[in-house]
């Protein structure tokens, strides 16, 4: 019974092994990368720790951002505005999401401009991002889906492939 017991234990921290791999992986990407405020409340300070000085709360999640520095548990950010500064990793997402820049853009069905308008965007609105490739990207808001021109939004590279 004791050998059962030590199996199970093993199997156990086995796993739990795996899972922090796992997650500790996803966080050792190389910046710049982009990335989303996971917390619906999230502090960016002007140092890496928090004895720095907040600058600003942020209470918009999935808001993307781009990491442009890692030191520790701490990623130096750059919001869309383009201000920079310094959140704890456990405030961030490897969400991919993005934000609509410019004017009005339009959610097509598919990702060319003979494709049908199925929604339109307003500057401001953020949705999730995916399936990018020639110069369009997949953006969800909330369930009102379509395809719309990499270029209307910030949260991907010019280019930038997603699958």
């Amino acid at each position: 019974m004791r050998l059962g017991a030590w199996f199970v234990f093993l199997a156990a921290a086995l796993s739990l092994v795996l899972l922090a791999t796992g997650h500790a992986s996803a966080q050792k990407r190389q910046p710049p990368y982009y990335a989303s405020i996971a917390a619906g409340k999230a502090r960016m300070r002007t140092g890496p720790g928090r004895n720095y000085p907040a600058t600003w709360l942020y209470v918009r999640a999935d808001l993307p951002i781009k990491v442009v520095e890692v030191y520790k548990e701490w990623r130096k950010i750059e919001d869309p505005d383009g201000t920079q500064g310094w959140m704890l990793r456990t405030l961030l997402s490897d969400r991919r999401t993005a934000i609509v820049t410019g004017d009005v853009t339009e959610l097509r069905e598919t990702p060319d401009f003979d494709g049908r308008i199925l929604w339109r965007a307003a500057p401001g609105v953020i949705g999730r991002i995916s399936k990018c490739a020639g110069g369009w990207c997949w953006f969800d808001v909330d369930g009102k889906a379509g395809y719309v021109q990499q270029t209307h939004l910030w949260g991907t590279d010019p280019g930038e492939r997603l699958d």
